[in-house]
């Protein structure tokens, strides 16, 4: 998964995962959570989802992560902010408001660019990347993330070897085994592939989302 495979996706319009609501699992159990109002929440491979406003109007500090600078660019956009930019490192950072958008491979992020982030959400990254560049993306947040960072994961589950990824599958032992040394509870699993006609096509007879609650 070469960022070139993105750029081609964000210029073709070929972005099925972007989600034209707020995610519900979201709304639903991001509160538990209990983060402390004004923490900074890290999310990752973040596209221009619209979860992040939806973050950032529950008083969080919001700090995503994007590789294409025209999803970043359609972000604000779209949602009609005035974005200042800057450049830190190896990204460009478009900020305004509460939500700051880091333009750039997320592999280029220092372990200091999210010490400070208390908080983080994944809907679909961790599905977006092939086995061993989700193992290096774990490795990254084990090694930025501060002590008693908590989080939510959404995860796609179903037989790998009838539909070729992205988004991919990721089992309930990776997640764990991913994780390892952190505290994570399943909160749900549906089943979804009523509603998932490309995997039914396929013959997939089972496609779970899991929702984890991650905690280091």
């Amino acid at each position: 998964m070469q960022p070139a495979f993105w750029h081609k996706k964000w210029a073709d319009n070929q972005i099925g995962f972007h989600q034209a609501q707020v995610n519900p699992y979201l709304q639903a159990h991001w509160p538990a959570l209990g983060l402390t109002p004004g923490s900074r929440v890290l999310v990752p491979l973040c596209g221009k989802s619209l979860d992040m406003l939806w973050l950032a109007g529950q008083g969080y500090q919001v700090r995503g992560i994007e590789l294409s600078r025209r999803a970043v660019e359609a972000f604000f956009a779209e949602q009609g902010l005035q974005a200042e930019v800057s450049q830190r490192g190896a990204f460009e950072v478009w900020r305004s408001g509460a939500v700051e958008l880091w333009c750039g491979d997320v592999f280029a992020l220092q372990a200091a660019d999210i010490a400070e982030c208390a908080g983080f959400y994944d809907r679909a990254a961790l599905i977006a990347l092939p086995l061993a560049m989700r193992q290096r993306y774990q490795a990254l947040l084990k090694e930025g993330l501060p002590a008693d960072c908590k989080g939510l994961l959404v995860t796609l589950d179903y037989d790998q070897a009838l539909v070729e990824g992205p988004p991919f599958s990721v089992g309930d032992d990776e997640v764990q085994e991913g994780f390892a040394g952190w505290r994570v509870g399943q909160l749900e699993a549906p089943e979804i592939i009523s509603q998932s006609p490309k995997f039914s096509q396929a013959g997939v007879i089972s496609l779970l989302e899991r929702v984890y609650r991650v905690q280091r």
